[in-house]
């Protein structure tokens, strides 16, 4: 059964005993009623305390509950003691012990009829999230006034740009880091957070700012797990499935043997491996009969406007047919300058092949929004290919800007 079923069950059975108790006792029961309101001020004010802990991130999830189940329990012991009554006499005594002995008999057996302990709990559990969801509601506005008359205030912003995750409003929370990021450059929390609100606002995209923050924590912190979980997701991403693997082991050799992630890090692990042999098992059994040899660098001046972390596309397309790349390749502008391989393995629409078609455009760009679509702002360079050779290598310099 539910641990917290009976917990709430028993303060129930406790509350009902002294309801119907009470009456049969003397006057001086009354005088328990100033502990008990003593007695819940103060637990009130512990729940207070730990809601505010676990919104600040000082207490993990496992950590509130255990102290939460341990605040309940404590709670029902002292209106236990303080609802004793003192012992009556005569027919009290009997109708006392009856009820005692009665009520949680017939209450535990009208339950395992009816009842059903696991609904219950999640009903509790339930309301207790609204009422958590509540509560944030209802401290955003005071933070956000606290903010107005400190703006400096670096644990106010943070308490903000976290109650909106857990609120899941990602746009608003990514806005909130948007400003701390540009308050604390170099501040690791800062980055990490602000990375995953971006992502979670873009359905999990990686790439553009999102990876250049990912990339640049993992820089200050080698060692630290969140910025290596992030980049090896970043890297699958983008088809580098091989460095994805290199920061998950590390990361999976960083973590203790109990630890919760641990297998969520070996699964993807399994996954990405799995994944790698496959299309290496399918680029073996269609042999590549067109390979070009794509050289990229880029200029000085578009290399000092460029991003690390900024997505680079590498791309094949036709001269004259269809717009979609014939063959792609992504990368990122901290690679450069690099050498990629284009050929019909890389193919994005099965059927067309680079030598169907008489002439070829070659193009690296960067892209500022991390989209493939071409947009005002790219940086780009291009050259063309009149004729398809087996085995051929083309330089591009990339020089432009796409207006």
């Amino acid at each position: 059964m539910n641990t917290w079923f009976w917990i709430i069950a028993g303060a129930m059975l406790v509350l009902a005993l002294v309801i119907l108790i009470r009456p049969l006792l003397s006057k001086q029961a009354l005088r328990s009623q100033d502990g008990t309101q003593r007695n819940l001020r103060i637990a009130r004010q512990q729940l207070a305390e730990l809601q505010q802990q676990h919104l600040d991130g000082v207490l993990s999830q496992d950590q509130f509950d255990a102290q939460y189940l341990e605040l309940q329990q404590n709670l029902h012991d002292n209106l236990d003691d303080d609802n004793s009554a003192p012992h009556a006499g005569g027919s009290g005594r009997w109708i006392i012990g009856l009820i005692v002995v009665l009520l949680p008999l017939l209450s535990i057996a009208l339950y395992l009829q009816l009842g059903d302990a696991d609904a219950i709990a999640k009903a509790e559990m339930q309301a207790e999230n609204e009422r958590s969801l509540a509560q944030v509601r209802e401290m955003i506005p005071q933070i956000i006034e606290r903010l107005k008359q400190n703006p400096n205030d670096l644990q106010g912003w943070l308490m903000l740009g976290r109650s909106y995750m857990y609120l899941e409003q990602y746009t608003e929370a990514a806005g909130v880091y948007a400003k701390l990021y540009q308050f604390q450059p170099d501040n690791l929390e800062v980055m990490l957070d602000y990375a995953n609100s971006l992502a979670m606002s873009r359905n999990g995209e990686l790439n553009g700012l999102t990876g250049e923050l990912i990339f640049k924590a993992l820089q200050l912190a080698p060692d630290n797990h969140n910025a290596l979980w992030l980049a090896g997701m970043a890297k699958a991403q983008s088809g580098e499935g091989g460095q994805a693997i290199v920061y998950w082991q590390k990361l999976a050799g960083l973590l203790p043997p109990d630890s919760s992630n641990l297998p969520q890090v070996q699964q993807m692990i399994a996954e990405v491996t799995a994944q790698m042999a496959a299309e290496s098992a399918s680029a073996s059994a269609a042999p590549i009969t067109n390979n070009i040899h794509v050289n990229v660098a880029i200029a000085a001046e578009y290399k000092a406007r460029a991003q690390s972390g900024q997505t680079l596309f590498i791309y094949a397309q036709a001269v004259s047919g269809p717009k979609m790349p014939l063959a792609i390749v992504r990368k990122q502008v901290g690679d450069l300058p690099l050498t990629v391989d284009l050929n019909d393995s890389l193919a994005m629409q099965p059927g067309l092949h680079l030598a169907d078609f008489p002439k070829l455009k070659i193009v690296a760009r960067i892209s500022q929004s991390g989209d493939a679509i071409s947009r005002a702002g790219d940086f780009i360079g291009s050259v063309e290919l009149g004729q398809l050779l087996a085995d051929q290598t083309v330089n591009i310099n990339i020089n432009q800007e796409v207006k």
